[in-house]
């Protein structure tokens, strides 16, 4: 099966720059947090199980982006100029941006708080839909990450893969159902006897 590219994005409270005099200017935050429902993602709301970064940011090659845009490499943890981690919180961030122009204004626009927030890009390898009063959840419980990135607008784009699931996930509750009715016409018969 094709797993589809998607993008989350959230408030980072504390998507910060540490300017220490003489020492390189880095960038700190949560690229994700854990066990917090996402807004409506086009049917279904989202929350991140922890542990769910834990394999991908061992063996994974992930990219800090601005905005998504691979035109614009902030630091790679292969290059050891991102370092990711999870901590109690969700997916901690640190990132080593280059001395080139593009990494000088965005750091500029960040100190202002023009730019405050991050977003990820992944590729689900394991979840879990459930439907709670009414609302279907998806919780990602393991992810490929592919990106990381400080966003000027935060997205969350209903993707295809979302999707199927989504249809998945409805598909076997309307089964579950009408095998529950099945068994409850069943026992009536058999109480009517």
């Amino acid at each position: 099966m094709d797993k589809k590219l998607e993008r989350r994005a959230y408030v980072a409270d504390e998507l910060r720059i540490d300017t220490e005099e003489g020492q390189a200017l880095k960038i700190h935050g949560h690229a994700a947090v854990f066990d917090t429902l996402s807004e409506d993602l086009g049917g279904f709301f989202e929350r991140i199980a922890p542990a769910a970064f834990a394999r991908t940011i061992q063996s994974g090659d992930v990219r800090a982006l601005f905005n998504h845009n691979p035109d614009y490499v902030l630091g790679r943890n292969k290059a050891g100029t991102l370092k990711l981690t999870e901590d109690s919180k969700g997916l901690a961030i640190e990132i080593d941006p280059p001395d080139t122009q593009f990494a000088r204004d965005l750091l500029v626009s960040m100190a202002r708080g023009d730019i405050n927030q991050m977003s990820f890009g992944f590729r689900t390898l394991n979840d879990k839909w459930q439907k709670v009063d009414g609302e279907w959840i998806r919780t990602l419980l393991e992810v490929e990450l592919v990106d990381i990135s400080p966003v000027t607008f935060p997205a969350y784009p209903q993707t295809d893969v979302a999707v199927r699931s989504l249809e998945v996930a409805q598909a076997e509750e309307r089964i579950a159902n009408r095998w529950k009715l099945k068994l409850s016409k069943r026992r009536l018969s058999l109480l009517e006897l």
